[in-house]
């Protein structure tokens, strides 16, 4: 910190010339938050904004400011801005430690840190704060607590003028900005900014766990771990919410439980002031804007804003898996990815839901389960500004605007944006369909195939048009039919412009307009608007009729002509008009007939476009143009 030359001089004995701000610890300001069981005066420095419980120890923190250092040591050339400091450094050398907790036999260089000590057997924490009811042993401590509730951050970060309560935040947090990591693992030589990192590390290598719960002597490696678990065992729930009475075991759950009902969003974006309710959604939206990647990947030239993304990214390419599973020896590549894979073993689902008691085995699965309660959507499209509840959902829409397709099939290289949508092509190569109708046997690819067509057996319709009440057995019926009401056309001829409320009739119009030229039968140069009209044209005059009628015993080239013909025994007539119930043993009859309800006209005539709602009817009308006479006597 670079201080003003006169911090200096303004130090001294009388108050006219002393810098200090006095606040009544009674009265803490304006907030009116207070210290129990203590009247006396907080002194605050009015450098770096720390608040003392005395006088005489705002004097000697003044002097940390001055620039004299005026203490040497003799023995390693230290220096020190309090003869005080000296005296207990020189300790260091010595090697003394004079006082003896009564209790557990704990030696220590200092009085008042005995003292402190003491205070852990006896559970005394003389110090309230008024405003959560919280105590603490020492002074300090309360007084570093308070700052939670005035937001008060007196420590200024000077590279990204981050700010912090304590100067131990500051002092970690300015690691990150030297990458500086001073604490070493001596088993895996892995580094660390803080040394409680390393402990719990450390752990790690011994398989460790200390922390084991009294009740169910389940065991942890860290106490925090421990604390988190003991509330499971307690049936008293003392923080009721006071809107719908549900109950928390912790305050802070209760508060966050609140935020539903008011709506509340107390964390906002410093970049774009976008509110959340949460503060790790701001965490995860903030990663929107830091838009500066300095470490990069030597292979692939990809960037990366942190360190450590960048020597996980690395293991795509090495293909390393460092993280091995005891229990069935599968092995991952993060750590994170372990952690989940164990909670497959172990069944443990310590995460739940406080809204409707929902348990889950990961952290992320239930964040995102919490934002079907909020209606929150953190995850928003920087090209349409579509928003999300999950960022994959987000992942998944972007391929719509980026046009990415990074599945690919391996038969016939066709891509697909959706995971889901290659496997279930790849059962049309392999043939493969695994679902099947328990009434008739029937196979289908698709789950949804068969759940539409069991609808069929069991004559359900759950599909109802608000306009007149008829009922549909799919959804893309009902669609089909509104169209009827609403007179949309959504298809549109790219070369004329015209419209049509069905695919099929677009599709049968450009084969009408195309000029590409259609397969052709050599055999009788007759000419097909398809490949597979062609292909079943050829085989109705090939030798072979290998489908045979069981009732009349006549053959068929093609086992649809087989089906078809059934239909004139069994009378079946399965293709129902959605307008008028009309019933059709064909497929093609009934799309024929629909035309009639839609009023469309798709086939038009080259000579005098003039239209007509069905092929046959436009292949009479062009031989009063040709003056063509097909059927003679």
């Amino acid at each position: 910190m670079d201080l003003p030359a006169s911090v200096g001089d303004s130090i001294a004995p009388s108050n006219d010339s002393l810098q200090v701000s006095e606040i009544s610890v009674k009265g803490l300001g304006d907030k009116g938050y207070s210290i129990t069981g203590t009247t006396e005066k907080l002194r605050k420095c009015d450098v770096c904004g720390l608040l003392l419980s005395s006088k005489q120890k705002l004097l000697k923190h003044l002097q940390i400011h001055s620039t004299e250092q005026n203490s040497v040591c003799e023995e390693c050339g230290k220096t020190f801005s309090e003869r005080g400091k000296l005296l207990q450094h020189l300790h260091v050398h010595k090697s003394v430690k004079t006082y003896i907790c009564d209790v557990c036999g704990k030696s220590f260089k200092y009085l008042d840190i005995l003292k402190a000590h003491f205070l852990t057997h006896t559970s005394a924490k003389p110090y309230a704060c008024d405003v959560c009811s919280k105590n603490f042993t020492r002074l300090t401590s309360l007084v570093n607590h308070l700052r939670i509730h005035t937001e008060e951050k007196p420590q200024i970060c000077k590279v990204c003028n981050k700010t912090f309560a304590r100067r131990d935040l500051l002092k970690f947090h300015l690691r990150i900005h030297a990458m500086e990591k001073p604490y070493n693992c001596d088993k895996c030589s892995k580094a660390f900014w803080h040394s409680h990192h390393l402990k719990r590390h450390i752990q790690n290598h011994a398989k460790e766990k200390p922390y084991a719960c009294e009740v169910c002597h389940k065991s942890f490696t860290r106490n925090d771990y421990l604390k988190l678990h003991l509330p499971t065992h307690s049936e008293k729930k003392p923080h009721p919410c006071e809107i719908c009475g549900k109950a928390f075991i912790q305050r802070n759950k209760m508060i966050e439980h609140l935020r539903v009902h008011t709506k509340e969003k107390p964390y906002s974006c410093d970049v774009c002031s976008k509110a959340f309710s949460d503060k790790s959604y701001l965490k995860n939206h903030s990663q929107v804007h830091a838009k500066e990647k300095i470490f990069q990947c030597n292979i692939c030239n990809k960037t990366f804003s942190l360190k450590l993304n960048l020597e996980t990214h690395l293991r795509t390419h090495t293909k390393e898996k460092p993280f091995a599973c005891d229990f069935c020896t599968k092995a991952f590549s993060q750590k994170k990815n372990l952690q989940r894979h164990l909670l497959t073993h172990t069944k443990e689902k310590p995460f739940a839901c406080d809204l409707c008691n929902k348990t889950f085995s990961q952290k992320s699965h239930l964040l995102a389960h919490i934002r079907t309660h909020t209606k929150e959507k953190p995850f928003a499209c920087d090209f349409c500004y579509k928003a999300f509840s999950q960022k994959p959902h987000l992942e998944v829409h972007l391929r719509m605007h980026t046009k990415e397709k990074p599945f690919a099939c391996d038969f016939c290289t066709k891509t697909f944006s959706l995971q889901q949508n290659l496997k279930t092509h790849l059962r049309t190569h392999i043939k493969e369909k695994p679902f099947a109708c328990d009434f008739c046997c029937k196979r289908f690819t698709q789950m949804v195939h068969l759940k539409t067509h069991l609808r069929i057996h069991s004559k359900e319709k759950p599909f109802s048009c608000n306009v007149c009440n008829k009922v549909f057995s799919q959804e893309t019926i009902l669609t089909r039919h509104l169209r009827i009401h609403t007179k949309d056309k959504p298809f549109a001829c790219d070369v004329c412009d015209k419209t049509f409320s069905q695919q099929s009739c677009l599709r049968k119009h450009l084969q009408m307009n195309t000029t590409e030229k259609p397969p052709v039968c050599d055999l009788h140069n007759k000419a097909f608007s398809h490949h597979s009209y062609l292909k079943d044209h050829l085989q109705i005059y090939a030798d072979e009729k290998s489908f045979q009628c069981d009732v009349c015993n006549k053959a068929f080239s093609l086992k649809r002509k087989l089906e078809k013909h059934l239909r004139t025994h069994t009378k079946e007539k399965s293709f129902i008009c959605d307008v008028c119930n009309k019933a059709f043993s064909q497929k093609e009859n009934l799309q024929t007939h629909l035309l009639t309800h839609t009023k469309e006209k798709p086939f038009a005539c080259d000579f005098c476009n003039k239209i007509f709602s069905q092929q046959a009817h436009l292949l009479t009308h062009l031989r009063t143009h040709t003056k063509e006479k097909p059927f003679c006597m």
